[in-house]
């Protein structure tokens, strides 16, 4: 895991000559000194809207358990208005201006705490440190909202002496696209503050995972036979983006059931929970997935069976050709899994027609019971049906598909909203009660969170409003379900307070990841601009920490130092 020390941040940054040393709230002249690591830019944005707070703690800005500290240095400010000097035009001390200068102060910019965060004291930083920061907080260089950024850091480096070295002027030209993001990155204001740590856990979670050797390959579906039983993966993307993989994490597979409360949403959205369900029904049915049985009004039971899944395709673009249909279901893919990798595979779906006389017979008996919409074409139905059980992704892609369940509807990593929230709710809802096959009852007493598993191996697990996990490895259990995808997702929540009522009055407590670092998690930031977020910062949960006010040797000399807090 990548680690990077505490720094002091704006160590000497502000050097404050007063009149009187009895005046310390009152008429600051905010002038950089001569003496500071790199010159401070001043954003006149902020001047009219921020104050000056001041504070009696303070907490470390970055993981891990070391204390924050910095050193007081008392210098004369170059510039300073003196008692010698009373001639000077300085607003400071006149009139209206006077006043609101003494009552707000001039502070750095987002980009430059960035910079001095990072730099550690140094006037240049290497381009590899800020990135190995920037993963230290869950960001990947390759997120499509840090797009803008990476592309001018590239493009800086190329054009700079060592093409390593950034200065300050550099840094901010390179972040201030993305301020936004990296500041609410390194407040440690995501959803896993700590997540060097939590991303440890994941990976002893892995590995212990990784010791079972029970389970068998599914063999009924002969391409599926083929997959090495090594195999062994687990992403999870986070509803703030911050990505972790381990594991065999690139090596695509078919969704296989998986695919179902994804087309199960996607029906939802374009139609409506009433419509839906007066084809599909909402109950566990208690037998096997691809059992010929329906409910007592004649429907499947739900949508996480295959004769439900049947139903719920023949929901989806009615009236469209399996061409547009198939692209329709791909473009919403997509769109829930970032632009990540989301193929098709051609022999899966030839393998899965070729072998897939039951699901004839549950399609011609669905057709008997006059479950399908008026002009349903049952066989073009079934073909679109293993089309989407052919479906591919990585673990990584498919991460980001469960993170945008997770977070209502949004992608994590685009902020484009691809679900309603009523199709969400209700897709959460049923694979709560029946996405585990015919494990689910224990899966929702023992894991208590909404999952859905296929027969290729992956377990699509959501963690409400913190994060989306896929876990793949080919050899199942019984049920139908991977052995070591069980295990993980069984250890986490004993680790973990994920399950759904953990979070009782009184219940015996777990290790909540969410709150690591001390203070609650603010609501996330959405399209909010650089003069909301320096407003938030400074009156919500104060940024700017008054941290060494010293008292005046013969020069009356004042030092102010502030940080970025968490």
């Amino acid at each position: 895991m990548l680690h990077f020390r505490r720094s002091t941040l704006l160590k000497e940054l502000f050097h404050t000559n007063l009149k009187r040393p009895a005046a310390v709230s009152r008429n600051k002249s905010w002038l950089p000194s001569h003496n500071c690591v790199a010159a401070a830019s001043f954003d006149a944005k902020v001047v009219s809207t921020l104050k000056v707070l001041h504070a009696d703690v303070h907490r470390p800005l970055l993981s891990g358990g070391a204390s924050w500290s910095t050193r007081s240095y008392c210098v004369k400010s170059e510039g300073a208005v003196t008692p010698d000097e009373p001639g000077k035009k300085d607003d400071v001390t006149t009139g209206a201006t006077g006043d609101k200068r003494r009552n707000a102060g001039i502070l750095p910019s987002l980009e430059d705490l960035l910079f001095y965060t990072i730099a550690e004291g140094q006037e240049k930083i290497p381009a590899h440190k800020f990135i190995a920061a920037l993963k230290t907080t869950g960001l990947r260089t390759g997120d499509p909202r840090l797009k803008e950024c990476m592309a001018t850091l590239k493009e800086t480096l190329k054009n700079t002496s060592d093409g390593v070295m950034l200065d300050r002027h550099l840094f901010k030209k390179c972040v201030q696209s993305n301020i936004v993001l990296l500041t609410q990155a390194f407040r440690k204001k995501f959803v896993i503050p700590d997540f060097p740590t939590f991303a440890s856990h994941i990976d002893e979670l892995y590995e212990s995972a990784k010791k079972l050797d029970e389970g068998q390959v599914a063999d009924y579906i002969p391409q599926l036979a083929k997959f090495n039983p090594d195999l062994w993966a687990v992403s999870l993307c986070t509803v703030d983006g911050q990505r972790h993989t381990v594991g065999d994490t690139k090596v695509p597979f078919c969704l296989q059931s998986c695919v179902k409360p994804l087309k199960y949403a996607i029906a939802v959205h374009d139609h409506g929970t009433d419509y839906v369900h007066s084809f599909i029904g909402k109950e566990p049915s208690g037998l096997r997935f691809n059992k010929l049985f329906l409910d007592e009004e004649d429907k499947p039971h739900n949508p996480m069976v295959n004769a439900g899944a049947i139903v719920c395709t023949s929901l989806i673009k009615q009236g469209a050709s399996n061409a547009e249909k198939f692209d329709y279901v791909m473009d919403f893919l997509n769109k829930m899994a970032g632009n990540e990798y989301v193929g098709f595979s051609n022999a899966t779906f030839q393998s899965e027609r070729e072998s897939g006389d039951r699901n004839f017979a549950i399609g011609y008996y669905l057709k008997e019971k006059k479950c399908f919409p008026e002009g349903t074409d049952m066989t073009s139905i079934l073909d679109f049906y293993f089309q989407l059980c052919s479906i591919e992704v990585t673990c990584e892609s498919a991460s980001v598909m469960a993170a945008t369940l997770a977070n209502g509807g949004f992608c994590p990593i685009t902020g484009e909203r691809v679900l309603s929230p009523e199709s969400v709710r209700d897709t959460l809802s049923l694979m709560h009660s029946c996405g585990m096959y015919d494990f689910s009852g224990q899966f929702a007493f023992h894991v208590g969170l909404p999952a859905k598993s296929g027969v290729a191996g992956g377990i699509l697990l959501v963690v409400p409003n913190v994060m989306g996990i896929m876990c793949w490895s080919p050899p199942l259990d019984k049920l139908g379900n991977s052995v070591r995808g069980i295990q993980f997702c069984t250890d986490l929540v004993e680790l973990f307070n994920f399950h759904n009522y953990d979070n009782l009055r009184h219940f015996a407590k777990k290790h909540d990841p969410r709150r690591e670092g001390g203070d609650q998690r603010l609501p996330p930031f959405g399209p909010m601009d650089y003069e909301s977020l320096q407003q938030e910062l400074a009156l919500n949960a104060p940024l700017w920490k008054k941290i060494c006010p010293t008292e005046s040797n013969q020069d009356s000399s004042t030092t102010i130092v502030y940080r970025l807090d968490s």
